[in-house]
């Protein structure tokens, strides 16, 4: 829903809703996703949590949900937003441009700002508090830790990040004024191209398990050879193999092995390559050159089970291998 043309000031409304252990039933589909309160989804809407030791894991990270715009006006949701503000399109499938009114951006909602390289290589979160069409957006102004002022000049070029629903967009802007009354915050030129492109679904967490993997399900097979799960999800994995490459399309079979509260689980998964690329360098600098995207097949009830709470677990232990 696009905001009238005027500029709207002073809107911060918390969008985060805290989820109780009764919030979520137990194998029924969930009508919003589950994030941290940092906007990192940690099961998307759709997904269910079959047991009570995942709900219990879940429950850990003390989660939430993101407020629909429906439900803050009393009407009927139509499911939280999800957001993850430190993700990137390289993540996703780019489909194109897309106008402003597309982003669905609301006052309050976080924007990314990737500064000229001049400022340095970290990136800044800000809110927006509103914007006029075709003229301007206004965001807060970013702060370091430590609560200083990033020092961003007029007229730096940068490159702005938003994330809503299941999309990711990024579009070039430059900064026309630095205002520091009644606070600070800046003026964006209003984008002219916006690029978006399909974020991942299931949450993806990096890890290094050691996979066999061939064509032949059949351990006896002279095809199979040794490789790494780089990072996993519920429905897939990048795994990186030493000796020769499969091909996008090709179905091929993997075994592993996890640990998952201090017990084996040892896994057989079918798995087509949905894209392969190449590491450059030496050979003898890249053990592991050859990279596939895979995509798992008929997974059983059990093994998505395992996969799941692997996954939940880490996220909540090791949040950074979020990937």
């Amino acid at each position: 829903m696009p905001f009238p043309s005027l500029l709207v000031f002073f809107a911060d409304t918390m969008r985060l809703i805290p989820i109780l252990k009764g919030d979520i039933e137990l194998g029924k589909p969930l009508p919003w996703a589950v994030c941290t309160h940092e906007r990192k989804v940690l099961v998307p809407a759709g997904d269910a949590i079959e047991t009570e030791e995942q709900l219990m894991i879940l429950m850990a990270a003390h989660p939430v949900r993101i407020e629909a715009e429906e439900e803050a006006n009393g009407t009927a949701s139509r499911g939280a937003q999800e957001s993850d503000v430190e993700a990137d399109l390289s993540g996703g499938t780019t489909e194109g441009s897309f106008g402003f009114e597309e982003m669905r951006v609301r006052v309050g909602d976080r924007i990314q700002l990737q500064p000229p390289a001049t400022v340095g290589p970290d990136r800044y979160i800000v809110k927006l508090i509103g914007y006029l069409d075709r003229a301007s957006l206004l965001v807060t102004a970013p702060t370091l830790p430590n609560g200083l002022r990033v020092q961003f000049r007029e007229g730096d070029k940068i490159v702005a990040r938003v994330f809503s629903s299941q999309k990711a967009f990024a579009f070039d802007c430059k900064i026309e004024r630095i205002c520091k009354l009644p606070y600070p915050y800046l003026h964006l030129s209003f984008p002219d191209v916006i690029q978006g492109a399909v974020i991942r679904k299931s949450p993806r967490i990096r890890t290094q398990i050691i996979v066999s993997v061939g064509v032949s399900s059949e351990e006896s097979k002279g095809d199979r050879q040794p490789g790494i799960i780089a990072n996993l999800s519920a429905d897939g994995a990048l795994v990186k193999t030493r000796q020769f490459a499969y091909q996008k399309g090709q179905t091929i079979h993997l075994s592993f092995r996890i640990t998952l509260h201090d017990i084996d689980a040892y896994m057989s998964a079918t798995a087509i390559v949905c894209n392969m690329t190449e590491e450059e360098g030496k050979e003898e600098d890249v053990q592991f050159r050859y990279q596939h995207g895979l995509q798992f097949l008929d997974l059983t009830g059990n093994d998505r089970l395992i996969l799941q709470s692997l996954i939940y677990k880490q996220m909540i232990e090791q949040p950074q291998t979020l990937t």
